[in-house]
């Protein structure tokens, strides 16, 4: 799906067509400053509320258009439910420190800290990375001195945190991301990311499609891996409001 693909992947590993253009986002061109004092717009809010369609393709699953309802606390906690054929099947919270699946089809529950994620993907991952991914902001914040360049048609804002390498691809008429490209050195395991159906929201551009994959060697087998994320908004609110997080364990549930 994306351009330049680590070694194949093994066949259990899925792909959602259409395929993206076949230049490259790892392969700059030549490129020259422009204003360093732009900023890329950003979407600011306290609650954020949406109903939604996600696809999940890994190697362990194939979740085909869920209907997802999506909450929202900015920089607190990120509240999943997912129905299937009417009736809710699973349920997660997403706080800063960790993440908690409902199982509910099964009355089971599974408990996922940042780094045992970070592990099994061999790519780091947190908080703020995964709520920035879902509403398209800058996963890293935007320092001054960091310079933005023209590359082909977006401008270009590169970063780096700790062993991670991260490039920008944003609109050079409305400011927004709209390509992600974050390399991990030196496994060299990426995480790419293209928005599209950008809609007015509350004086923000919001994208209402987002297709997310990670390519990855395992740390435990050596093999290389996808996961796959496609997410569809159908309705998405910005709200001051509180919307409630409903979340508990139910004592009869198993932990996995």
């Amino acid at each position: 799906m994306f351009r330049n693909a680590p070694p194949p992947p093994q066949q259990d590993t899925v792909a959602i067509q259409p395929p993206l253009k076949k230049d490259s986002l790892a392969v700059p061109l030549p490129a020259s400053s422009v204003d360093p004092k732009l900023n890329v717009d950003q979407i600011d809010f306290t609650y954020l509320v949406a109903k939604s369609k996600v696809s999940f393709k890994s190697k362990d699953q194939d979740i085909n258009n869920a209907n997802v309802n999506l909450r929202i606390n900015k920089d607190s906690l990120i509240w999943l439910s997912v129905s299937g054929v009417g009736i809710e099947v699973a349920r997660a919270i997403i706080t800063r420190d960790s993440i908690v699946v409902l199982d509910k089809i099964h009355r089971e529950y599974s408990v996922y800290s940042y780094p045992q994620l970070s592990q099994r993907f061999n790519f780091a991952l947190n908080y703020d990375l995964v709520q920035s991914l879902v509403i398209g902001n800058l996963p890293l914040p935007q320092n001054p001195a960091q310079k933005i360049k023209n590359e082909r048609d977006y401008l270009l804002l590169r970063q780096r945190e700790g062993k991670v390498m991260v490039e920008n691809y944003i609109g050079e008429e409305n400011r927004k991301l709209k390509k992600l490209l974050v390399v991990e050195q030196p496994t060299k395991n990426t995480l790419k990311l293209d928005y599209e159906d950008f809609t007015t929201l509350n004086n923000f551009l919001f994208p209402y499609t987002s297709l997310i994959t990670l390519d990855y060697q395992s740390g435990s087998d050596g093999h290389y891996y996808q996961t796959l994320l496609q997410i569809r908004h159908n309705k998405v609110e910005l709200t001051e409001k509180n919307p409630g997080f409903p979340f508990n364990v139910p004592a009869k549930y198993r932990r996995r």
